[in-house]
């Protein structure tokens, strides 16, 4: 049997593809990687919210399946919104890593630094931890948002803990905040696995006792539109924590 994994075209999202083909691989089972190019890959320059709003990293990626060209698609959780597109249905998730978000360049937080991110979530919060800060927009994938950082002078940049450390990356992290400090987003650190439905059969082999807790989280937390527009974290039972739900406070400025 052949399985074709679609995955965006990132060095992330072609490691994160990798992880999940080597969880569906068997006796008899081929895989092929199937590279496709969605709406936020093409435009690096607008806001997510002018792009579209829903999932940005994920529609091309759901109408790839819808139009039978791979049989797969493997979504970082947080890229996904609270429903699936008709005829599609998360059939695995697989275990979640770290879900915090890291600070790349400085070891803390000091007032006046220069901070480049794009999310409103990180930003309405490192903005309550220290409200002198000035945020950056910066978008681009995790290597192109690391050599910005020093091409713009920025002091600092925030990424997802996780896919620094799928990438080799970890030692560019020079601290990794605890939910406590910042919420990370909804789905931060997990995988997705989508099928059409009827389907899940497919990813039987990677889905074991996690989905139906995560697809369950995934309707409460995660929000309907592109998570990229959201001020909402989550604090899902991460080192210890209670899940919970923080509306971060609206962005200054």
């Amino acid at each position: 049997m052949l399985i074709r994994i679609g995955s965006r075209g990132s060095r992330l999202a072609l490691t994160q593809a990798g992880i999940a083909a080597e969880q569906l691989r068997g006796p008899g089972v081929e895989i092929a990687l199937v590279p496709i190019t969605t709406a936020g890959d093409r435009d690096r320059t607008r806001p997510f919210g002018e792009i579209g709003s829903r999932g940005v990293f994920v529609k091309e990626l759901e109408e790839a399946l819808l139009g039978g060209r791979i049989d797969v698609a493997v979504h970082s959780a947080k890229d996904m919104t609270s429903t699936d597109a008709d005829g599609l249905v998360v059939g695995a998730y697989l275990a979640r890593e770290d879900p915090r978000d890291a600070l790349c360049g400085v070891a803390e937080l000091r007032p006046g630094l220069r901070i480049g991110t794009a999310s409103v979530r990180r930003r309405a919060q490192l903005l309550a931890l220290e409200p002198s800060l000035s945020i950056e927009p910066l978008r681009g994938n995790i290597d192109t948002r690391l050599r910005k950082r020093g091409e713009r002078r920025l002091d600092a940049v925030v990424l997802a803990a996780c896919g620094l450390d799928r990438l080799g990356l970890a030692a560019e992290i020079e601290k990794r905040f605890e939910p406590d400090e910042l919420l990370p987003e909804a789905g931060q650190g997990a995988l997705a696995l989508q099928v059409r439905v009827g389907e899940e059969h497919v990813v039987a082999a990677a889905s074991g006792r996690r989905r139906a807790p995560l697809r369950r989280r995934r309707r409460r937390w995660l929000p309907r539109s592109s998570r990229c527009l959201s001020r909402r974290g989550v604090a899902d039972g991460t080192r210890g924590s209670r899940g919970r739900i923080v509306d971060s406070p609206r962005c200054r400025g």
